[in-house]
């Protein structure tokens, strides 16, 4: 019989985050008996929250920054690569102003805590940390996302952004410690986390690196690349096996150990498959959201253990709105991450040196016909900039436009007229056109685009990521185009590019109603054109990798 060992089954090494203190309020430590314990008043757990909220919200890490820095400097990249990079270093400076925060989908807040087992606090801490979020949504110019079910076929906006989800562990490693993870997770790059149920087949590296060719290809765009990948191989349960994944797409299990053990089977990372890895992304051609080198800026590979009959595998991605933040709270007060806060020294001092200045300017205020002209004119991938009007539109308002169509009225003229934006805003700052506008997911509306061009209506669209093969038939068919707008850049967006916002259509709907919007110098791309040429297809083949599967 063998000896009883035990192991974590996530073992992480010393924390060497840097923090910055945010206050000593509210944390105190009493005697009971013998024992000294951390006392934690719930004004420490809502003030710290609300912080955390906030910082994410508008900064960065420094490591993240470094590598949209290197993108622009390496040579290799593609001038499509280095736009995007740029233009998101330029939306972080504008982002740490505090004002307009970095992404207009201001996420889904998730918290972590691990409670020391000498920790005690007087209240129920999941109130206080949901006082916290409640405090920065509501009072900060950030996006009500959260949906509550009424029935289960009908929803509604809370308003606030709640609820959140909140996990609270016991800790016995940092015994008088209360350790936080906070994380704001947009639609985009949650719609990105995946599970697949594999076989032994899989693991053997020839085998698994076709699998996870075709894998990283069907991510595609839509989450707002260069991203920062996590996959994880086993698990003792497939919703451990997700978690795992998403707890390491934010760097908190850098830390793990990098061998494994057959004694106690605990997790570690794989760092020479990490670097495999990352070279096969950079051969995909999908780069930094329109073609090159940087369709991701790091790897991460935990391999855990599996029941012998299971092999869940999943993947996830932090997207360039790279939010979360490390805290804790000691005796000495409570703390958070320390995040970038001056990233002006990572944007370089001759941007227009390191870009392609080939654009096509596009004037929005012509006739449809006239817009649609010219860009039959260019190929897809061509740069353009946009100015003009446009509407927005997105999931609920294509929705009640289809209901009332179905119902006999006749399809908005604003369709017809004008280019429509998939676009969600936050709120608008006091003194500003705008709040932060970035695309949201085009693939959400590809099943109206059919009929609506059909109509004539939706014949120029912009928004992010890649679309089906039934909008390419489309456009063939009806003569629509799709431009690709950068995934990322909100702040930016709104500060340098939207210049009015006003309602049109389904004010009831709020950030979902149909806005029409004056823009200048609007970036984009030509991604789907008229005669039925789409980027992104040309990325979607996996390479040919020989394969020698073990049953």
């Amino acid at each position: 019989m063998p000896q009883f060992t035990y192991s974590e089954l996530l073992p992480l090494g010393p924390d060497t985050t840097k923090y910055r203190l945010v206050s000593k309020e509210g944390v105190s430590v009493i005697k009971l008996g013998d024992k000294e314990f951390l006392q934690v008043e719930p004004s420490a757990l809502e003030k710290l929250t609300a912080e955390a909220i906030h910082d994410i919200s508008h900064y960065l890490r420094s490591d993240h920054l470094a590598q949209l820095e290197n993108i622009v400097k390496d040579p290799e990249s593609s001038p499509n690569d280095r736009f995007v990079a740029i233009d998101l270093l330029k939306n972080a400076n504008i982002a740490a102003g505090g004002v307009l925060p970095m992404c207009q989908d201001t996420g889904t807040a998730l918290v972590m805590g691990k409670k020391g087992q000498f920790v005690l606090t007087t209240s129920k801490d999941e109130v206080a940390i949901s006082q916290g979020i409640y405090d920065a949504f509501t009072q900060l110019n950030l996006r009500y996302s959260q949906m509550a079910p009424v029935t289960t076929w009908e929803e509604k906006n809370t308003g606030n952004n709640l609820p959140a989800q909140i996990e609270i562990y016991s800790d016995s490693d940092h015994p008088d410690e209360y350790n936080l993870l906070y994380i704001a997770k947009g639609g985009g790059s949650a719609n990105k986390s995946f599970l697949y149920q594999e076989t032994k087949a899989v693991l053997n590296p020839e085998s698994f690196m076709t699998w996870l060719d075709e894998k990283l290809r069907s991510i595609g765009t839509a989450a707002c690349p260069p991203y920062h990948l996590a996959i994880v191989i086993g698990g003792t349960s497939a919703e451990h096996t997700v978690k795992t994944a998403k707890l390491a797409s934010t760097k908190y299990l850098d830390s793990l150990p990098t061998t494994g053990d057959a004694a106690t089977g605990h997790g570690f990372r794989d760092k020479e498959l990490e670097v495999k890895v990352l070279e096969l992304t950079r051969t995909l051609g999908i780069g930094a959201q329109f073609g090159g080198k940087y369709f991701c800026h790091d790897v991460r590979v935990v391999r855990l253990p599996r029941h012998g009959a299971s092999l869940p595998i999943a993947i996830a991605v932090s997207c360039s709105a790279d939010r979360q933040a490390k805290a804790k709270i000691t005796k000495d007060g409570i703390f958070l991450e320390e995040l970038e806060r001056d990233p002006a020294h990572f944007l370089p001092e001759t941007i227009d040196a390191h870009l392609d200045d080939a654009f096509v300017a596009i004037d929005l205020n012509q006739p449809m016909e006239a817009i649609r002209a010219e860009l039959s004119k260019h190929p897809v991938k061509t740069r353009v900039s946009l100015t003009g009007t446009m509407v927005v539109a997105r999931d609920l308002a294509h929705a009640k436009i289809k209901e009332m169509i179905d119902a006999g009225k006749p399809m908005p003229e604003y369709l017809k007229k004008y280019a429509v934006y998939y676009a969600g805003p936050a709120k608008t700052p006091a003194g500003y056109a705008s709040g932060s506008f970035g695309p949201t997911t085009a693939g959400r509306m590809d099943s109206y685009v059919e009929y609506f061009q059909s109509l004539g209506g939706s014949m120029v669209m912009l928004a992010k990521g890649n679309r089906s093969k039934a909008v390419t038939n489309a456009c063939k068919t009806h003569g629509g185009f799709y431009l690709g707008s950068i995934g990322g850049p909100a702040a930016r967006l709104a500060q340098d590019c939207i210049k009015k916002v006003e309602v049109l259509d389904f004010e009831e709907l709020g950030m979902e109603a149909v806005w029409k919007i004056d823009v200048v110098d609007f970036p984009a791309f030509i991604v789907v054109d008229d005669k039925g040429q789409d980027f992104y297809a040309e990325t979607s083949v996996p390479l040919k990798i020989s394969t020698r599967p073990e049953i």
